[in-house]
């Protein structure tokens, strides 16, 4: 949210109401700012005002940010009338304007972050910043040096004209890798494999850019990032 702002905007975002109660409630006299009660809809508001609505405060909590660990079977959207979301997980006032910097599959584990940042979460997602994120891969065949060389030089996606950028790809058992990319291609690790002429099996996010997922959350638990964590 952006200041100064409409008040009836503040109220419908913060109460989390159609824009039209809001104004209803403005012009019933149940809003009150600063201890005066305002009838226009188009009042200024900035961060510091006190606003009321119906004697209760409403309150911009500001830039949030947070980190969760997806458990499989959650969808990394606002709503979804098929799946259980990455928002059902989160208890938290005020998350009408928030989003997923950088989604996962279904069927993916690991680090989402979630944020009403919008600057800050294209600086994570654009490929032209350059931030690596981290998976831990479990495959269906073993790996071999010559498929890894080719995830570290690039490979052709299919349907695409470019080969992807260099990877950065880490043996860790015969069927196991940590492979790091910079970019956030659709499906792009289970396609990368696939053009390696292998398949994904088992995918797993530790880390984007500076931010690893904290070892002390279980599936389905989040915590905000620290302040350290959102310098990027």
């Amino acid at each position: 949210m952006k200041f100064p702002c409409r008040l009836d905007k503040f109220i419908s975002h913060l109460a989390q109401i159609p824009r039209s109660k809001a104004k209803a409630a403005i012009k019933q006299k149940k809003v009150m700012v600063n201890e005066h009660v305002i009838t226009a809809f188009d009042h200024a508001i900035v961060q510091t005002d006190l606003v009321l609505l119906n004697g209760k405060p409403l309150t911009y909590l500001g830039k949030r940010y947070y980190m969760l660990n997806k458990p499989v079977g959650y969808v990394c959207a606002n709503i979804d009338e098929l799946h259980p979301t990455v928002f059902d997980l989160l208890d938290e006032p005020n998350m009408n304007d928030f989003h997923v910097a950088g989604r996962l599959d279904i069927d993916t584990t690991g680090l989402v972050l979630i944020t009403n940042d919008g600057d800050w979460s294209h600086k994570i997602t654009s490929p032209k910043h350059n931030k690596f994120k981290t998976y831990l891969v479990e495959t269906q065949e073993p790996l071999t040096e010559t498929a890894l060389e080719q995830l570290r030089q690039g490979v052709q996606l299919h349907n695409e004209k470019d080969l992807t950028r260099p990877a950065m790809a880490e043996l860790l058992a015969s069927y196991s890798l940590r492979l790091s990319i910079s970019e956030g291609k659709y499906h792009q690790v289970k396609r990368m494999l696939a053009a390696v002429d292998n398949k994904v099996v088992e995918l797993h996010r530790e880390k984007i850019a500076n931010i690893e997922l904290d070892s002390a959350l279980s599936s389905g638990e989040y915590r905000q990032l620290t302040a350290a964590e959102i310098i990027l």
